[in-house]
């Protein structure tokens, strides 16, 4: 009996994470740039089986499996330090692309209790840096070229869930950006399958390296799709 009933709480709880989820994917449909509704969704999918499911899949790879055992945590950045470093640098890059935007780094506030939520911790951390290294902007189709990106690369949960969102949104609201938010996400997906694991990577450790050096060690492309998501 006493299994049941914890069965039962476990199931109640599964249901309410998925109303959640549904209502913040709701939402985005109309404010896609709500970035509470994201975050809202995001938590949400955390402790879902699709992470952690993901999570398992990643650890067929060595660099990745490594990277969650140790449960990496980067020391503290300061943009204007960064800012010293050479221009054509991965420091200069990321940290003169948040100051252009009036972003400032991004401090998740995330407890790492299980491989999902470092996993979620790392790459809310180092969303910016994976902006810089894919090339792809900060507009909505861009992000969701990105997102494409990050699907390809560990089946983020929450990459399906935006991407899903912003093909039924343009498609019902702005019919006429579907070829350009398509061709975005084949170009992310292409990218992240083809490229090695960015989860796995200690940017942080190596800031004064060129943007160019890290694409040829990651096998990143650096073609002119930039210009059509910016």
């Amino acid at each position: 009996m006493q299994s049941l009933s914890c069965q039962a709480w476990k199931n109640i709880s599964h249901h309410l994470r998925f109303l959640k989820a549904m209502k913040a994917f709701f939402f985005l449909l109309f404010e896609p740039e709500n970035l509470d509704t994201v975050d809202e969704l995001s938590h949400c999918l955390i402790h879902s089986r699709a992470f952690e499911l993901a999570a398992e899949a990643m650890k067929a790879n060595p660099e990745v499996a490594a990277m969650l055992k140790e449960r990496y945590i980067a020391p503290t950045h300061d943009l204007d330090a960064l800012l010293q470093y050479p221009q054509d640098s991965l420091g200069y890059a990321y940290a003169s692309s948040l100051k252009q935007q009036g972003f400032d780094r991004i401090d998740p506030e995330i407890q790492i209790d299980a491989d999902t939520s470092y996993i979620e911790y790392r790459w809310q951390q180092t969303h910016d840096i994976w902006h810089v290294i894919t090339g792809f902007g900060t507009s909505e189709i861009a992000e969701i070229g990105l997102q494409a990106f990050y699907l390809a690369q560990f089946r983020l949960p929450l990459a399906g869930m935006l991407i899903a969102n912003a093909l039924v949104s343009t498609t019902l609201m702005h019919p006429e950006e579907l070829p350009q938010l398509l061709q975005a996400i084949a170009q992310g997906w292409k990218m992240g399958m083809s490229a090695k694991p960015f989860i796995a990577q200690k940017w942080e450790e190596a800031w004064e390296k060129p943007v160019s050096q890290w694409r040829r060690e990651l096998n990143v492309q650096a073609i002119a799709f930039a210009a059509h998501f910016s």
